[in-house]
């Protein structure tokens, strides 16, 4: 072969290699890695900013070094925080928004603050308001769906998306739909919003694996919640927790569809590997086995890729339809059970055994006869790691975490018989090369730390204990951080604060 033959075979290898990597999915991010000891988190600053609800769901632009930080305390605001200085934070400056019923979450990319406010009305149409960063200048105003519960920029920066539940009115007169927006950055902020009419058609396949269309007068479309949004890697797809619906959605962001609904199924209690401590009343902790199931209503979202493939880790805190007008929430010991799926019903329905564990009453008569065939609790008290692409269940961390807080002498048994531990946010992030789960727990108010970077395979790393109430859990790459650093970021509901965790380095 002359060399220009040999030149051009290698320039067609070379172009064909290109294409191959460009299509290759996931995209990993390759970045310095830090040396860090990934099971020393500890806290490094703190700031208390008001009382209950002042600290929710917080945001950081690494461009000015500013915390943004949700508050309902007195209104819709976003709290303003310093962190240029780091470990010393403060307060500059508050944004209000008198004329939204509600502000729900906060997002940041490329030196924009994206807000997602409740509309004057809470079932009516919300705001997704954009901001520059750098002066706080209002950028643009796009209208969404009912409720936007949850805020979050595309990796590219080119798309923000908002989960927009659209919450019943407390009498349940009305509801509106769930949807979900996808708003252009580079077209001008253009936004379609979607909702889920056409999977009206695949309800019973749904139902039949797990998934829950129960409100009352309610369409396939009302009756669907979206909570929570994370994005692929390479900004093509998103993830949407479906809680109420205990379902995960998938949407294409490039065509603005929703593709995919994955119900979740089950946590069968009554296996070795998935006990519960079901009573507040029974003088003890302890985790056993009970003729139970649990739904998952999952609530955070976070995406991850590690080993070449993609995986969801699912946040299973629960949550229940307890409205005035309609209220799915019963006590076992106020249910008939069936005599022969429960033959000792009189027994479990004790205070020390079921009788104090909160179920659904919208699911559990089979047959349709009036008693109870199956009962059903609300939460999986557990994260869970789907693989990404098919919705496959790789791993579950319930047991062990729930088994970890028990022997941190944390566990708080008030809670027993009502969502454990209640998982409610997550965060996945490399640290020194591993990949880390960050797992809040909120009525036991601490972060669990698992090693998933083998996701089949969790192991448990560390508990540190956070604010009252965790809501929100940040990661902050060392390159993007005020001090070079991994950097928790913990905003809790119950006090108002929000605490900051580092790791020590190697």
């Amino acid at each position: 072969m002359n060399c220009k033959k040999l030149f051009v075979a290698l320039l067609v290898a070379t172009m064909a290699i290109t294409a191959c990597k460009k299509n290759l999915e996931p995209i990993e991010e390759t970045e310095t890695i830090v040396p860090e000891d990934i099971a020393s988190f500890k806290e490094t600053a703190t700031i208390d900013l008001g009382g209950e609800t002042s600290a929710e769901i917080s945001a950081y632009d690494p461009s000015t070094k500013k915390l943004f930080v949700v508050s309902n305390e007195g209104g819709a605001k976003v709290e303003v925080v310093d962190l240029t200085l780091y470990p010393i934070v403060s307060k500059v400056r508050t944004l209000t928004y008198p004329s939204n019923a509600g502000i729900n979450s906060v997002a940041v990319s490329n030196g924009l603050l994206a807000i997602a406010l409740d509309g004057a009305d809470k079932q009516g149409n919300g705001d997704v308001v954009v901001l520059k960063t750098s002066d706080l200048s209002e950028v643009k105003k796009i209208t969404v769906g009912a409720m936007p519960d949850m805020v979050t920029f595309s990796p590219d920066g080119n798309y923000i998306l908002s989960a927009n539940e659209g919450e019943p009115s407390d009498d349940y007169t009305v509801d509106p739909i769930g949807t979900v927006s996808i708003i252009n950055v580079k077209n001008n902020y253009t936004v379609k919003t979607l909702d889920f009419a056409s999977f009206e058609t695949q309800k019973s396949t749904l139902l039949a694996g797990g998934f829950r269309i129960y409100g009352p007068k309610a369409s396939f479309a009302q009756d669907i919640e979206p909570e929570y949004i994370a994005v692929s890697s390479d900004s093509k797809k998103a993830y949407v927790t479906l809680q109420e619906n205990n379902g995960v959605a998938e949407v294409d962001i490039v065509s603005g569809s929703i593709t995919k609904i994955t119900p979740l199924g089950t946590r069968d209690i009554s296996l070795a590997e998935n006990p519960f401590d079901v009573s507040d009343k029974d003088s003890k902790i302890a985790l056993a086995n009970w003729p139970i199931k649990a739904y998952y209503l999952p609530d955070a979202i976070s995406y991850f890729s590690t080993g070449g493939s993609s995986y969801l880790a699912l946040a299973n805190e629960g949550d229940t339809r307890a409205w005035k007008g309609y209220d799915e929430e019963a006590r076992v010991k106020s249910l008939k059970l069936d005599p022969t799926k429960f033959p000792t019903a009189a027994t479990l329905q004790l205070d020390a055994n079921l009788g104090r564990l909160t179920v659904t009453k919208a699911f559990g008569d089979t047959d349709g006869d009036g008693d109870y065939d199956e009962l059903y609790a609300t939460g999986g008290r557990s994260l869970s790691i789907l693989n990404a692409s098919t919705g496959a269940l790789v791993a579950n961390i319930g047991k062990d975490l729930e088994q970890h807080v028990i022997d941190a002498v944390k566990y708080d048994d008030e809670r027993s018989d009502n969502k454990g531990v209640e998982v409610e946010g997550v965060t996945v992030a490399q640290v020194n090369g591993k990949t880390l789960a960050f797992i809040g727990m909120e009525r036991v108010d601490m972060i669990a730390v698992y090693d998933v970077t083998t996701p089949a395979s969790p192991k448990f790393v560390q508990l540190f204990s956070t604010g009252d109430a965790p809501e929100g859990v940040l990661f902050v790459k060392p390159k993007d951080s005020p001090n070079g650093r991994s950097l928790v970021i913990v905003s809790s509901e119950g006090d108002g604060t929000v605490k900051f965790f580092q790791p020590n380095k190697l």
